[in-house]
């Protein structure tokens, strides 16, 4: 006997298709245009549409059969079943136990709420709350959609197996008999493999293979092992071997906190054959162990204060040239220096607290180490407060506090040469400052002194006012003060193995070892700069049918009192000296706290604005200044020759000007100028266009720097840069950037100590390099979709060799393959280092 109802829907008890009831049940949920109870089989039927909702999970098919005697539902016909978590499950037909936990599948098609997917003509789910997994046999897996218009087409990259096992307790995924294909067209075979399910993050085991290759150590096959100690602990080990240099061994320890994290990396190796390495001091053949540590941590114990570290020990400085060993921390293949710090870092409202200490390891053969400085520390303060006119007779107005210590200290002093300046060096060799030349002469007209051999501290101290006001006809008017205190302690190193770098400036006749300076040794010099000023802005709209105009002439005025700028002749934080239109109205143009101005000075242009109504623009900013009394601080040289050839040391500056244009939102044309104010001849061009037009983007700087002798540039200095990505379809793209040197053609036939070089190298020095000589190039391309990213860049720098200190191309190719859910494969190979013909060193 039946019975039949149309149209059904039903809020069932669980107990309903099975005999006995757990007390309390769940409800199950059926809706169907038919649903059928057939007493002599003892099923129940659901047809036409059939939706039945329980605990989380949706079955829907065309019929849907339920057999009370064995506990068993079959769907049939379009089937599907909907996860709690989201997950799809596409079937010809499911035979499952009541609680839709357990059964077999035909023609499987399951799509994970991760966006992967799996296939199999036959799947069986089995296990309970304990252990629940799922067997695909003939399986496929992939994290690969499928093509939207035609679905049929293969996945651009699956696994097939015999067998697949998903482990939804374990969370993993296993493979037997596995094939790696890409469109369908096997690549890789493996007998066995496993991966963590996509809903994964931490998983212990093996990670994906690493590739490398080095000229001195042979190509390296590594296997990273991950161990997920704890939730918030992980180690990965990573045994490397390289098969000129035999084996290698790396770990990394992170650890997170509540408050923070922090990692350690150790790698280790005993190189088999260390003659294959250059000798010292082009390379590490003497040393039988070589290596590196490095250590990173970062902590918040209050939302104001955070501390941290980022230090590295090495070896030697051609570790991690010669490993060529690819780290995160390091950041890149191509390294000039490793620099250590520890900090403390505080922010207020309104206030901030920075000290921190470095110390820098050379990691290029023109690195001389004891010429680097150790910062022990570097502190910075700033503090701003609004002043309450009520309490200060009507004053107001805000009050800034800035403070600066630093203390530093080198074993011996780091000279550069100039006039001419010598446009590659090595470790000092051949040039005019160095303990190695036949006539050293250090005076600041052929050297400057970048750094100092022995300590220094300088401190700094400057408090501000400034207030701003608006008169009646609508210029704003900004009066400030300031004191500034500043004070610095010389201690000379005379007594170190190389004293000859520990002198100064000019020579001391007869003096021995050719020792120098500046008038006082191991002295304090300290000073007191107050000043006032005004600064006078007077902005003027006008509006058009095209847009609004915003035009605004500034003056500003600085009166300080008529002192030397440098009572130290030492300056190592302000060597840095560019005047434009970043700093024009600054109080003071010099980058640090060594140098500042002084005397009475005035800062006056104007700039305007046309703002589009389709949200383009054209901004345009001219502006001069001007020594009105007083001694001129960029007139005035330090050991550094700072403040020489700024534009800033006479009178009357240099002309700065800015235009910036932008038609529409993805393009912008920036040109930058400094102009000679008798003949507007450009002294400094930078011009700067950025394009993103889908499909492509595109970026270039030009600039054109006249010479600078005194400072070290003897030579024009000009350069032009492209880079530009053009996406050829929706996944597919290609880049390229190039960089040329365009002054480099002015060294040809450089001969400073001709016979010295051709010795040592046996490289002609004459040379032809053209206008547009390469000073660097790279260009790849890649694809990347929803599952694969692969990426193929050949890059090729201007750099030093190692082993002779010489300039040379370094050229490297790196390829990436990154499997979404299954992991990456980086591989980077050089392609050799050569002396580059380019006019300074020629190939023979």
């Amino acid at each position: 006997m039946s019975f039949l109802l149309l149209g059904s829907s039903l809020f069932v008890p669980a107990a309903a298709w099975g005999e006995k009831a757990a007390s309390p049940e769940p409800r199950m949920v059926v809706e169907a245009r038919e649903l059928v109870y057939d007493q002599t089989k003892n099923t129940v039927s659901a047809r036409g549409n059939v939706q039945i909702y329980y605990k989380g999970r949706l079955l829907e098919a065309d019929r849907v059969t339920y057999d009370r005697d064995t506990g068993r539902i079959r769907a049939e016909g379009h089937a599907r079943l909907t996860e709690a978590d989201g997950a799809v499950e596409r079937a010809e037909s499911f035979d499952l136990t009541d609680d839709f936990k357990n059964g077999f599948i035909q023609s499987l098609q399951a799509d994970t709420a991760d966006n992967t997917h799996f296939g199999a003509p036959y799947a069986e789910r089995r296990g309970d709350a304990s252990s629940q997994e799922t067997i695909f046999d003939h399986g496929t897996y992939t994290a690969c959609d499928a093509c939207k218009d035609d679905p049929s087409k293969p996945r651009l990259w699956q696994i097939h197996a015999k067998r697949i096992i998903h482990d939804g307790v374990e969370k993993m995924i296993y493979y037997e008999d596995a094939t790696l294909e890409f469109l369908d067209f096997p690549v890789a075979y493996m007998p066995y493999w496993s991966s963590p399910d996509p809903t994964v993050k931490r998983k212990s085991g093996l990670l994906m293979p690493t590739e490398t290759y080095g000229s001195y150590v042979g190509y390296g096959f590594g296997v990273p092992i991950y161990w997920a100690i704890s939730p918030n602990a992980d180690l990965t080990v990573t045994p490397t071997y390289f098969t000129k240099q035999g084996p290698l061994l790396k770990g990394e320890y992170r650890q997170r906190f509540e408050t923070g994290s922090f990692s350690i990396l150790a790698e280790g190796t005993k190189p088999n054959d260390r003659g294959a390495f250059p000798s010292p001091p082009y390379g590490a053949s003497n040393l039988k162990y070589r290596g590196a540590v490095e250590s990173r941590g970062e902590f918040y114990p209050n939302d104001y204060w955070k501390f941290g570290w980022d230090v590295t020990a090495l070896s030697d400085r051609y570790f991690l040239q010669d490993y060529r060993q690819w780290n995160p921390l390091y950041g890149n293949l191509f390294f000039k220096e490793r620099s250590s710090t520890v900090y403390l870092t505080g922010q207020g409202d309104r206030s901030w607290f920075d000290m921190r200490a470095y110390y820098f390891q050379g990691l290029s053969p023109n690195d001389l180490q004891a010429q680097l400085p150790t910062a022990h520390p570097i502190t910075d303060y700033n503090r701003a407060f609004d002043v309450d006119p009520y309490k200060t007779m009507g004053i107001g107005g805000q009050v800034t506090l800035d403070a600066n210590f630093t203390s530093t200290s080198a074993q011996i002093a780091d000279y550069e040469s100039i006039q001419p300046r010598t446009l590659d060096k090595f470790n000092g060799l051949y040039t005019v400052c160095s303990i190695y030349s036949p006539t050293p002469n250090r005076a600041n007209s052929t050297c400057l002194l970048r750094g100092i051999g022995g300590n220094y501290e300088s401190g700094t101290v400057e408090a501000s006012w400034k207030r701003r006001a608006i008169d009646p006809v609508g210029g704003v008017w900004t009066p400030f003060a300031f004191a500034r205190f500043s004070g610095s302690y010389l201690n000379y190193n005379t007594t170190d193995t190389a004293p000859v770098y520990n002198a100064t400036l000019q020579p001391i006749p007869n003096a021995a070892q050719g020792l120098f300076v500046n008038g006082a040794d191991n002295s304090f010099n300290g000073q007191v700069t107050p000043g006032a000023g005004v600064e006078w802005r007077y902005p003027l709209i006008a509006r058009s049918a095209a847009g609004a105009l915003v035009l605004e002439p500034i003056a500003q005025v600085i009166a300080r009192p008529n002192q030397s700028s440098i009572p130290s002749l030492v300056n190592m934080d302000a060597q840095s000296l560019v005047f434009d239109d970043t700093n024009l109205f600054e109080w003071s143009k010099f980058s640090g706290y060594n140098r500042f101005e002084t005397g009475t000075r005035a800062n006056y242009g104007g700039q305007g604005t046309f703002t589009l109504n389709n949200g383009g623009y054209v901004n345009a900013l001219i502006g001069q200044s001007a020594q009105l009394a007083g001694q001129n601080s960029y007139a005035t040289a330090d050991a550094a020759n700072v403040g020489l050839s700024s534009g800033l040391d006479h009178r009357v500056s240099d002309i700065v000007g800015r235009l910036v244009v932008s038609p529409i939102s993805p393009i912008t044309f920036t040109a930058k100028a400094l102009f000679d104010p008798a003949t507007f001849a450009a002294r400094r061009v930078d011009g700067f266009a950025s394009i993103k037009l889908d499909p492509m983007s595109f970026d270039v700087h030009y600039a054109n720097y006249e010479a600078q002798p005194l400072i070290g540039f003897d030579k024009r200095r000009q350069g032009l840069a492209f880079n530009a990505k053009y996406n050829l379809t929706k996944n597919y793209f290609v880049s390229g950037t190039v960089t040329f040197d365009m002054s480099r053609y002015l060294y040809n036939g450089l001969t400073l100590y001709p016979t010295l070089y051709t010795t040592y190298t046996g490289i002609n020095l004459q040379g032809t390099a053209p206008v547009f000589s390469v000073a660097a190039l790279g260009f790849g391309g890649g694809y990347q979709d929803e599952c694969t990213t692969f990426l193929v860049n050949y890059t090729s720098n201007y750099t030093t060799q190692t082993n002779t200190g010489l300039p040379a191309r370094n050229q490297t190719v790196m390829v990436s393959l990154q499997l979404r859910t299954l992991g990456a494969i980086n591989f980077n190979q050089s392609l050799g280092t050569f002396t580059m013909n380019d006019g300074v060193r020629s190939q023979p």
